[in-house]
């Protein structure tokens, strides 16, 4: 594949120019690949031997620009913190253009750290290799854990420096692909200037990229409101599942298609604790780990009163239907958690009280600094067998207070005696919702230690291998499922603007 077939097939580009601005990638001095992710290029029907080659590196690094790309930076708006921004867009973003792959999903192609545009308000356009580093890492182990997610498909070494408050650290672009980069904020952006055909054109564009069953309700714009509740009540709860925290969760990073976007401080518990924060940024605690499911719904209600003239002409009659639809997060939410927390714990067959247990056992591990991932991937080991004394006693062993799980697990062995399960079979089931390996904090700060100072990347790609099975075993790898030692705790994570 040479340049000009990169087969984009630009939808948002055709929208009106008020919506993005063209702008085109600022060259780099002396780009150098990092690595390709081979499976999602084929996924996307790109050939990663070419991406690879001197001129695909040219590309990802945005130093030359596809005959038939976009290359725009999108027009968004957006709540920080609950303050409202009228203005913000890819500032260190351009979106090269869309492909449609072997699956027919129509994609994003975008470029992360290539310059400056309209948009970047003072700041220099790129990024600094740290935060390229995590995102891909991140990313892609939120794929692996079957969680909606932007993805990446390439990092580029600029061989520039990029100016931070670390001080001078090696600048790197980061290719990212996303079913759309449509926000909340996108809808802001038209609903604060009073467009409404801006905000009828973009959902007109979102019903028919994401949601084509909206086209043909009685009400498209309430099926299309409905769909998106729905895609991120679905979303959050697989973020509590796995103890991630999104870390800034403005309008602006919330996407209507349903997928986590915008990896910037974002981190995944250690030990169980629903006010954690990492996000040096998230000063009160807005964004953490216990709260995201009120943010989704803050933030759902913003996007619902963009849309109100939309619904209905009448404005009492667009309200009802907008809080009719919000109406339906908060049970949706529980309802999605519930499942995913009862999968968590082995049980199958749903029955009062077991959202209550799961609450017990949450409840024990909070004050125990229990680990989160390693406590629901020890139950799985142990799955309430007989016998199995070394995975209890490996279990009990991570609560500072053993007392306070042999409390709970005596309510809970009861629980599962009324599981028509054979107990191999509910072992198997809970290994396969209950990971061993998540992208641990530490884990991330020495890949990214080691690719900085050191230019090596081995501790990167090493991780990347294990997280790409993060349901399996893999005892050679053991360490990595180690929660940090104390000189390891990670205290802050940091957006990297």
């Amino acid at each position: 594949m040479h340049m000009a077939s990169f087969p984009f097939d630009n939808s948002y580009a055709r929208l009106p120019d008020r919506f993005f601005t063209r702008v085109a990638p600022t060259a780099v001095s002396s780009p150098r690949l990092i690595r390709v992710n081979t499976p999602l290029a084929q996924e996307l029907g790109l050939d990663p031997t070419w991406l690879a080659s001197e001129d695909g590196v040219r590309v990802l690094a945005g130093n030359s620009v596809p005959d038939n790309a976009a290359s725009i930076a999108m027009a968004y708006a957006g709540h920080q913190f609950g303050g409202f921004v009228p203005q913000l867009g890819d500032g260190r973003a351009i979106l090269l253009g869309e492909i449609v792959g072997h699956d027919g999903v129509r994609r994003d192609i975008q470029l992360k750290g290539p310059g400056r545009t309209p948009f970047s308000r003072g700041g220099d356009g790129r990024a600094a290799l740290g935060p390229v580093l995590r995102e891909y890492v991140v990313s892609e182990a939120m794929h692996a854990l079957g969680i909606p997610t932007t993805r990446s498909l390439a990092a580029v070494l600029t061989g520039d420096r990029v100016v931070r408050e670390a001080g001078m650290l090696p600048g790197a672009v980061l290719t990212r692909v996303a079913t759309s980069h449509i926000r909340v904020g996108t809808f802001e952006f038209f609903a604060s200037r009073r467009d409404t055909e801006g905000v009828r054109a973009l959902a007109d564009h979102v019903i028919a990229r994401h949601y084509p069953d909206a086209a043909r309700a009685e009400q498209p714009y309430r099926a299309l409101l409905d769909a998106v509740i729905r895609a991120q009540s679905d979303l959050i709860a697989k973020w509590l599942h796995v103890g991630f925290i999104h870390g800034v969760m403005n309008t602006d990073n919330m996407s209507v298609s349903g997928e986590t976007i915008d990896y910037g401080p974002c981190a995944f518990l250690d030990e169980y604790d629903p006010g954690m924060t990492f996000s040096s940024i998230d000063r009160h605690g807005r964004y953490a780990y216990g709260r995201q499911p009120a943010i989704g719904e803050w933030n759902l209600t913003q996007l619902a009163s963009c849309l109100l003239p939309v619904l209905a002409a009448d404005p009492e009659t667009a309200t009802a239907m907008a809080n009719e639809a919000l109406d339906a997060f908060a049970p949706a939410i529980q309802q999605a958690y519930d499942t995913g927390m009862r999968r968590k714990v082995g049980l199958l067959v749903p029955r009062a009280g077991d959202a209550e247990l799961v609450g017990a056992l949450l409840a024990a591990m909070a004050p125990n600094m229990a680990d989160f991932t390693l406590t629901f991937r020890g139950l799985g080991e142990w799955a309430g067998q007989e016998g199995a004394d070394a995975e209890r006693a490996a279990v009990r062993g991570l609560f500072a207070d053993g007392s306070a799980f042999d409390v709970w697990v005596t309510r809970w062995t009861q629980r599962l005696s009324e599981e028509p399960m054979d107990p191999a079979v509910r072992r198997a089931a809970m290994l396969a919702v209950n990971p061993a390996f998540i992208p641990r904090n530490h884990r991330i700060e020495a890949v990214i230690r080691s690719a900085t100072e050191q230019d090596d990347f081995a501790p990167f790609e090493e991780l990347l291998a294990v997280l790409a099975r993060p349901f399996e075993a893999q005892p050679e790898f053991a360490r990595y499922m180690e929660p940090p030692l104390a000189h390891e705790r990670v205290r802050a994570t940091f957006c990297g603007t």
